[in-house]
């Protein structure tokens, strides 16, 4: 395993201690590959995936030609804030994944936050 994974799943076990989703208020998850982007939003006290997306989906993937890019991590964040207010989810905690809060995760976070997320 490369050192800089080593360091990041450390980081990530470090905030998982205090980023705890509720029934009321549901963890935003990010999961970060070379390639595409993923986000879920996540009731850890039941430990049910409420709501997910990803560049991998149906409805998204036909419309970018590479998933590892700030704006497919966009349209990701809008497609799960949207799907979050459909289920009648407004507020979340959000967990970056133990990855800085720059480039795709915050395009990611910025364009939830604008489709109707309260984090």
């Amino acid at each position: 395993m490369l050192k800089k994974e080593l360091l990041r799943r450390k980081r990530h076990k470090r905030v998982r201690k205090s980023v705890i989703g509720t029934a009321m208020k549901p963890r935003l998850n990010v999961y970060r590959s070379v390639c595409n982007i993923y986000a879920q939003i996540i009731d850890d006290a039941n430990g049910k995936t409420i709501v997910s997306a990803s560049t991998l989906d149906k409805e998204l993937k036909p419309k970018f030609k590479s998933g590892g890019n700030v704006e497919a991590a966009k349209m990701v964040g809008e497609l799960v804030s949207k799907r979050a207010v459909e289920k009648g989810i407004e507020t979340v905690v959000f967990d970056r994944g133990g990855y800085k809060y720059h480039g795709r995760v915050a395009a990611l976070a910025n364009a939830a936050r604008e489709a109707g997320l309260k984090f």
